[in-house]
């Protein structure tokens, strides 16, 4: 999905978001200039910066979703953070650093999955190796001599029952046969599985804290010893963890941190939301630590710096940072003029209308009506939503939103919700049956909300 154009960017966003096409269009801009600074010559690359985009726009109209849709496109690592849940540097709160920190581990998860996938045959081929020995009496946990070998992993030594090669080959033989037939699957054998050492309880990630816990950590992982229990287990379930930990023996981790940290520095997308509650008062004198120092504290990373991971050093220069805010009560000028001199690119998202709403409910892949009928479908009940229905929780979707709180498409899921909830509840006595929604059945289930709605008017 690497080489996709931009106008190929916009069809795959437009299939799961609707409407909202100039910040599809800024993204998908934004997405392909990685592309084209690939191609570019070494001392040409490294004076081009990321066009950073600031999305101006109420909630609930697609903000973070077209950020996490433009990641999974092409598999880059992503990561989402709220401006609030920092301070300034002294105060109490998260360090701006773990936003990088964060995304190095999402996309160390992400390499770690993709080499699985790669190995998944030859371990899956290993254990059942392992197992079939086991199950021929071949391989049996380690018996501990000393007081300190309780903490040792499984052997994989030969049992001395038999020291012929020729009798041990003639009854794997026997056993593989059996194990290939199916016919072993619920027969018990005794594995070891190694459990992972406990976190070490405390809050570390606090200010200049956070690296301080994190080596402490790595000290006792590494330090002490690996604690192993012996389970039984049948064959089938026992196949899945000998299968875990062959994956565990085949992977390179050098390898995957490695290849974590350069992805993130070539292809990271850091999406802040609600940058607008850091916007400072102006005109005040008292100190917010929420606003502009944290403001200036984030700077640094997006201009460009070095991060310090467990992982290695991380270089920001070429994240790509979206940041989002509705700018209800500040406006983008009111940020540090630095802070807005690294987001070039801006674009307001318009606010979404009954047809918006229709085509959420019906159109995209993952379309709310879609994903409730698949839900109730899995217990053998099934739903015909008319179009008349769709039409009137549409109109009562905006109508709730311009009288109330705009929380956008959200409301939806608050209005699916209240119409459904009596199906869903009793859901196993309609098995096999159809039940159709029509506007008569929306307008019952929804007449609650809209007679509290009517009545908050009057109530001082």
């Amino acid at each position: 999905m690497t080489d996709l154009t931009p106008q190929q960017i916009v069809l795959e966003l437009d299939r799961y978001i609707i409407g909202q096409h100039k910040a599809k269009r800024a993204v998908a801009v934004a997405l392909r200039n990685r592309k084209r600074w690939r191609s570019l010559p070494p001392e040409l690359r490294d004076e081009i910066r990321p066009k950073n985009i600031l999305m101006i726009g109420p909630t609930g109209v697609g903000k973070t979703e077209i950020a996490r849709r433009l990641a999974r496109l092409v598999d880059a690592p992503f990561i989402k953070v709220e401006a609030t849940k920092f301070t300034e540097v002294g105060y109490v709160g998260r360090d701006v650093e773990s936003i990088v920190k964060d995304l190095v581990e999402v996309a160390v998860r992400m390499v770690k999955e993709e080499k699985t996938t790669d190995v998944q045959d030859k371990a899956r081929k290993n254990a059942e190796h392992r197992l079939i020995r086991i199950l021929a009496g071949l391989e049996k946990p380690k018996k501990p001599t000393g007081p300190f070998e309780i903490f040792g992993v499984f052997s994989g030594e030969d049992a001395e029952i038999n020291h012929e090669e020729q009798d041990k080959e003639v009854k794997i033989k026997g056993i593989r046969e059996k194990y290939l037939r199916g016919e072993l699957e619920n027969n018990m054998v005794q594995i070891e599985v190694m459990e992972s050492t406990p976190v070490i309880p405390g809050n570390f990630g606090q200010s200049g804290l956070d690296e301080l816990g994190q080596g402490l950590q790595d000290f006792f992982s590494v330090m002490m010893p690996k604690r192993v229990e012996r389970r039984h287990l049948t064959v089938r379930e026992a196949r899945d963890v000998l299968m875990q930990q062959e994956v565990e023996k085949l992977l390179d981790w050098e390898e995957i941190h490695k290849e974590a940290v350069c992805r993130v520095e070539d292809s990271g997308i850091v999406f802040i939301d609600e940058i607008d509650k850091i916007v400072g008062s102006r005109g005040e004198k008292n100190l917010d630590v929420s606003r502009e120092g944290v403001q200036r504290d984030i700077l640094p990373i997006i201009e460009g710096s070095t991060v310090w991971t467990k992982y290695g050093p991380v270089k920001t220069d070429y994240i790509l940072f979206i940041a989002a805010g509705a700018f209800h009560v500040s406006k983008p000028s009111d940020l540090i003029p630095e802070f807005q001199g690294r987001f070039p690119i801006r674009v307001e998202l318009e606010s979404l209308s009954v047809s918006d709403f229709e085509r959420i409910l019906v159109e995209p892949e993952n379309a709310l009506l879609k994903q409730e009928k698949a839900l109730l479908e899995s217990e053998g009940l099934f739903i015909d939503f008319k179009p008349e229905a769709i039409k009137a929780m549409t109109e009562i979707a905006y109508q709730l939103n311009k009288e109330n709180e705009n929380i956008g498409a959200r409301r939806l899921y608050t209005i699916l919700e209240q119409v459904l909830e009596e199906i869903s509840f009793r859901a196993n006595e309609y098995k096999g049956e159809t039940i159709c929604v029509d506007q008569d059945f929306v307008r019952q289930r929804l007449e609650p909300i809209l007679k509290k709605t009517d009545l908050s008017r009057y109530i001082l």
